[in-house]
């Protein structure tokens, strides 16, 4: 897209509301969305997520409406690389607990992500510190049971090793270390 093409689809998202549009008007157009031919572009998926649901997700402090999950759900159907680069890597970068945030990211990884983006989620949870709030997580993308390229299953359990110290405790630590010995038997040595 031109340089122009951004900074107008940002001021039409603005000028529309679209972030806070009532959430059974957000799966209508998200099922218009859909219907466009050609595909959108990259990048004007990506922004277009940030403008739908960046807002609301991180201000979630309950599960989720049906309409807001039926929304995210055929977003990803179509957008899930662009959506998972903005909405989970914002998710896994937002401090605190988040627990409504990290149950959403954990059902779109079970439910709705084709398997390279549950791959691309998991490479992403592991370029921040390790924490309680992300076991759960890694625990759904293990969960898929896909197969993880050679570089991507080192750096999974190097990062489990090194942070081990820090999970003495940690009954989901505990669950997800003998997650990966089980799903991943073969590779472990």
């Amino acid at each position: 897209p031109c340089p122009l093409c951004c900074p107008q689809l940002e001021g039409l998202c603005s000028f529309l509301q679209l972030s806070t549009c009532p959430e059974h008007l957000l799966v209508c157009f998200c099922s218009w969305l859909l219907a466009l031919t050609p595909d959108l572009s990259y990048t004007s998926a990506a922004i277009l997520a940030e403008q739908l649901f960046l807002r609301r997700v991180l201000s979630l402090t309950q599960p989720p409406s049906r309409h807001l999950m039926a929304a995210l759900a055929s977003f990803c159907s179509k957008y899930s690389q662009p959506f998972c680069r903005v909405l989970v890597a914002a998710v896994l970068r937002e401090p605190g607990e988040g627990a409504e945030q990290t149950k959403l990211v954990c059902e779109l990884v079970e439910e709705c992500l084709e398997p390279d983006c549950v791959r691309l989620v998991l490479s992403q949870v592991l370029e921040v510190p390790l924490s309680e709030k992300l076991l759960p997580v890694v625990q759904a993308v293990l969960g898929r049971q896909e197969v993880l390229p050679p570089e991507l299953f080192d750096l999974l359990v190097l990062t489990l090793c090194q942070q081990a110290p820090a999970f003495v405790t940690s009954l989901n630590y505990a669950k997800l270390v003998m997650a990966v010995l089980t799903v991943y038997q073969s590779q472990v040595s």
